[in-house]
């Protein structure tokens, strides 16, 4: 019987297999634990971190604020970071995870800032 995490990490294979990112069109790379969400931009290429974004963020301390709300301030985040970049489009990598809950709202909110996937 394999555990929750075997089952996503089966999952997180299967997306990888088509989802890769290049310079022009890196991969938005989700992961959320059971407290924080990270969010990345990922070349496959050469195997770099364009822009990363994360609840644990600087800007984040001090604040009370719901998991979802977090999400949406880190897909916002994510979003500016990746139009100073001059990132416009991404290909969406949700890690495995269903795209419910705090990964939709990431997804929604970098969405709402402008990147296109």
């Amino acid at each position: 019987m394999k555990s929750k995490k075997d089952k996503r990490q089966n999952i997180r294979y299967r997306i990888r297999k088509t989802i890769k990112g290049t310079a022009d069109l890196p991969r938005l790379a989700v992961f959320r634990s059971n407290k924080q969400i990270y969010a990345q931009l990922i070349d496959d290429i050469t195997g770099h971190t364009i822009v990363a974004a994360s609840s644990r963020d600087k800007s984040f301390e001090g604040k009370k604020v719901t998991k979802i709300e977090q999400a949406k301030l880190v897909g916002s985040l994510i979003g500016e970071k990746a139009k100073q970049v001059g990132v416009n489009t991404v290909k969406f990598d949700r890690g495995g995870f269903i795209f419910h809950g705090r990964v939709k709202a990431l997804a929604e909110a970098a969405r709402e800032i402008g990147l296109k996937f």
